[in-house]
């Protein structure tokens, strides 16, 4: 029997659900406001959950990533009276299953439900014992199984792959997770990073050449493209290309077959292309910065990462499993961690996510010298501030504080990502005081790119720190 947890404020609506769903052969439950459906979802696993936008106690999207994120992974049916396209796509975007709009036909909710449920019997009757290579990717939280289902979808297909998500979260780990689970795992995988070359040596590179094709070619060479035939070739940071690469790899996408750069023979070339950014390539292609029919073309799937911070106890897992690999390779003896060191970590917002929790992974062991455990007192002294609070010298309070006690009520209580936020501006303003405004520094201390960087800075509306302005 599939279990359902029917989200609505209106006693009418949740008895039509109710007997709905009970016909369907579904155990329900219901809840009147989003703290409710909270509790129930935390106590039991649902398989189907229908979610009024309107709740009491706020907007249904704002639980949605609470929702879609449960070990079950129950599908989402979103039925509303106030909903827009808008609201749709945001919906869709989070991971809803439909989109249902009041007022509603008996067909409008019936046949989506019925669709739900039959998809989640096949789901689980399909699903088979397979071991998928993770490529030493860590954790096992619900956000990144989703992503390590995706990249059993798309092992399973020669499609393009585009992987999406912040600096820093394993773009290229997913990406050889895609390779080493398909029927190309034998063949090579070559990895190209498109935003470290200029536009006539990425050609050159990804191409070839002839001998002469151009002044210092004094040999012919074989381009990574030839060099990837049966594989799988990486784009990483594919939003860097210029037009007139995407142009020209579109063509050897098309024809398999690729010509060196100062020759007229055609190679016949069999690749799979997995592309990686964390840039907004629609908005690229709106500042026509990037081509349509390329961006279709290696966009067949989508594999959207998760920024670190939103994956639970993975980071516990990612720190000791890394702490123990990083021993073993500076002939270290094992170290052992502590409780506090955990939560410290656990609390920071790690901007630059995977490769910046690495970093300061490796300060802390040079840091401990010859101590046998892992203390916050080993972090780096920025990275220590997540678990405490100020409060002004003269024993009064500063406006955030003040604004903090104000929200510390049952009815008005912050939600975890306000607080992420207030965290991850608090960090931002110390690194750039850290670093005296310039922005090397700032990226080589947090583990964060450039545009990262500046984008982390707009994103809070922060002013602008010496060589920023």
């Amino acid at each position: 029997m599939f279990r359902a947890l029917i989200i609505d404020d209106d006693p009418n609506i949740r008895l039509f659900f109710e007997t709905l769903l009970e016909k369907m052969d579904c155990k329900t439950f219901t809840a009147e406001t989003a703290k409710e459906a909270e509790a129930l979802s935390t106590q039991n696993d649902f398989d189907i959950i229908l979610l009024d936008l309107e709740l009491p106690d706020g907007n249904g999207l704002d639980i949605m990533h609470d929702l879609v994120t449960l070990p079950s992974a129950p599908e989402i049916i979103i039925i509303t009276g106030t909903g827009d396209a808008r609201g749709a796509e945001m919906a869709f975007k989070k991971g809803a299953w439909d989109f249902v709009q009041k007022p509603f036909r008996l067909d409008d909710v019936s046949l989506p439900i019925q669709r739900a449920l039959d998809y989640r019997k096949e789901r689980l009757s399909s699903r088979e014992l397979v071991v998928l290579k993770r490529s030493k990717i860590i954790g096992d939280s619900p956000a990144l199984k989703r992503c390590l289902e995706e990249v059993g979808k798309a092992a399973s297909t020669d499609v393009g792959v585009l992987v999406t998500g912040e600096t820093g979260t394993g773009k290229e780990l997913f990406a050889k997770a895609v390779h080493e689970n398909s029927k190309r795992a034998a063949k090579p995988f070559v990895a190209v990073d498109c935003a470290s070359l200029t536009e006539s040596l990425i050609e050159s590179t990804l191409f070839g050449h002839e001998k002469g094709a151009f002044t210092g070619a004094v040999y012919k060479q074989d381009g990574l493209i030839v060099q990837a035939d049966g594989g799988t070739l990486m784009l990483d940071e594919v939003g860097d290309l210029p037009l007139s690469i995407q142009k020209a790899l579109l063509r050897t996408l098309q024809e398999r077959s690729v010509r060196r750069l100062g020759g007229n023979k055609e190679i016949k070339v069999d690749i799979r292309l997995i592309s990686a950014t964390n840039l907004d390539l629609d908005q690229l292609l709106k500042d026509n910065l990037f081509r349509e029919d390329f961006l279709y073309r290696i966009r067949a799937m989508e594999i959207y990462l998760p920024p670190l911070r939103d994956r639970g106890n993975d980071i516990e897992e990612i720190v000791l499993k890394k702490v123990h690999e990083l021993s073993n390779r500076y002939n270290l003896e094992p170290k052992a961690i502590s409780k506090e060191l955990l939560e410290t970590l656990t609390a920071n917002p790690w901007p630059g996510n995977i490769r910046e929790l690495l970093n300061v992974l490796e300060y802390m062991l040079a840091s401990a010298g010859s101590d046998p455990t892992l203390v916050p007192k080993h972090l780096p002294p920025n990275y220590r501030l997540s678990t405490l609070s100020f409060r002004a010298p003269d024993g009064g309070q500063d406006s955030e504080s003040i604004a903090d006690e104000a929200l510390d009520t049952d009815k008005n209580f912050p939600s975890l990502n306000a607080c992420r936020e207030r965290l991850e501006k608090n960090y931002l303003t110390r690194l750039m005081e850290k670093a005296g405004g310039d922005r090397k520094t700032a990226c080589r201390l947090s583990g964060v790119s450039q545009a990262r960087l500046y984008a982390l800075l707009n994103k809070y509306n922060l002013p602008g720190f010496g060589s920023y302005q």
